[in-house]
Order: structure tokens, then C-alpha cells, then sequence
């Protein structure tokens, strides 16, 4: 089978796919075949201080999480925050430069020891020493750039504790996914929080989250009428112009 034959195949796949969701909205992804499904389901093995003692299981003060003076933070694999995303952002840049030049030169040979005189006759009419060569230039160069932007987003999404690194760093991720109409929005979050920067609303700023990894988009009838088709996509790539 040729490369052509095989992309064919591969156009032709696609658009069933795409054929299979008309008229119906898209599908949300099931929690349960995500990393935080997996976290909150298989969390280390945490025992209390006091679980050998029987009285222990109906005291205030276990130091559990059901206890009045244990830490609500989360500390542990499976534990959830929340992740308060507030981006406020702008950006104006502007640059220009220009450059100038003019140069010229002229060459001529009046007197050399007679010997222009002499071969002054030899030459074309029109033709002298006196003006043997002229020759001058002159560039101009302008440019102008201008960049503006401004990026606002406030949302806040719960993540899940995914792994706990020797350092006591806590890795998380969080998905959320609202279906409005045809139209699916995804946010997901993820990265690596130190516990103390957890306040105690067990909330957490994205700018205090390392390595973050924000993503807000969507998926449905009016992403996919915004997005090129899959032969225009491929023309872009393959012409040159």
C-alpha cells in the first residue's frame, strides 16, 4: 500500500470519527481511568499513632483528619486541594531602528607624466582621463515592531495529590471538564507544591505551584468549526509558499 493510499485510509477514518458525533454532544472523559482515580484509590498506608489502643478510634484528639487538631492540609498521595488560578497578565513592547547610508567615490587621472595626454587621442570620442570613474551609493533601512497582550483567567479547580517526592514536595493534578450545550471546556492543572505553601483553607496560588503545567480549552461543534481541515493543514505544511 502506498504512502498516498495510506493517508487516504487515514482521512477517510477520521471523518467516520467525526461523522460518529453529529448531532450529539461530545462525551466527557470518565474520572476513573485518571491519575487522581488511581491516587485516591491506592493511598500509602497511613496508621495513627494511637491505632493499637481501642479508645483510640473515639477520642477527639487521634490526630486523624476527623480530629479537632489535625492538619486539613494536603500532605499525603490521594489527599485534594484546591488550585486558585488568577492570571492577570499584560505585555507591551515596542522597538524600532533605522538605518542610514551614503557613500561616493570618484576617480580621475589628469597628469601622469604625460601619459594621459597622450592617450587621450587613442580614446573614444567623449572619452577622458579627466573623469575616469564616478561612482556613488546610498542606503535607507526603517523598522518598526509593536507587541501588545493581555491575558486574563480566574478559575479554581481541585486537584489530587499523585505522588510524594523524597523531598516532601507534593506532585498534583488536577482535571476539570463542564459541558455546556455541544461544548466541552477542559482545564487542567498540574506541577509540584511544597506543603507549607498549602494555607489553611487547603488552597494553594498557581503561582506558588513549580514546573506548572495550565491548559484551558475545549472540544465540541464550535472548536471544531474554528479548526482548519485536515487537507488544508496538510497543504500548509507541504507548500512552500
Amino acid at each position: 500500500m502506498t504512502p498516498l493510499h495510506l493517508l487516504c485510509l487515514a482521512l477517510a477514518v477520521s471523518g467516520c470519527a467525526r461523522a460518529a458525533h453529529v448531532g450529539r454532544p461530545p462525551e466527557l472523559s470518565s474520572p476513573r481511568e485518571t491519575e487522581e482515580f488511581l491516587a485516591m484509590t491506592n493511598p500509602p498506608l497511613h496508621l495513627p499513632l494511637d491505632s493499637g489502643r481501642p479508645e483510640a478510634a473515639a477520642s477527639l484528639w487521634a490526630g486523624t483528619q476527623s480530629s479537632l487538631i489535625s492538619d486539613r492540609r494536603a500532605a499525603l498521595r490521594g489527599d485534594i486541594l484546591t488550585v486558585v488560578i488568577e492570571i492577570d497578565d499584560s505585555a507591551n513592547i515596542s522597538n524600532s531602528s533605522g538605518r542610514n547610508r551614503t557613500s561616493g567615490e570618484s576617480l580621475s587621472i589628469p597628469q601622469m607624466v604625460g601619459i594621459p595626454q597622450r592617450l587621450s587621442d587613442k580614446l573614444p570620442e567623449g572619452a577622458s582621463f579627466d573623469d575616469l570613474a564616478d561612482a556613488s551609493s546610498s542606503s535607507s533601512y526603517r523598522g518598526t515592531g509593536n507587541i501588545t497582550r493581555r491575558d486574563e483567567l480566574t478559575l479554581r479547580v481541585a486537584a489530587t495529590v499523585v505522588d510524594t517526592l523524597p523531598n516532601g514536595t507534593l506532585q498534583i493534578e488536577g482535571t476539570q471538564e463542564v459541558r455546556v450545550n455541544f461544548e466541552i471546556r477542559e482545564l487542567t492543572v498540574s506541577g509540584f507544591v511544597r506543603p507549607a505553601d498549602i494555607d489553611r483553607s487547603n488552597e494553594i496560588a498557581y503561582d506558588r505551584i513549580a514546573g506548572a503545567r495550565i491548559s484551558y480549552g475545549g472540544r465540541g461543534q464550535i472548536t471544531d468549526v474554528q479548526q482548519p481541515r485536515y487537507g488544508q493543514q496538510i497543504a500548509d505544511i507541504i507548500l512552500p509558499y
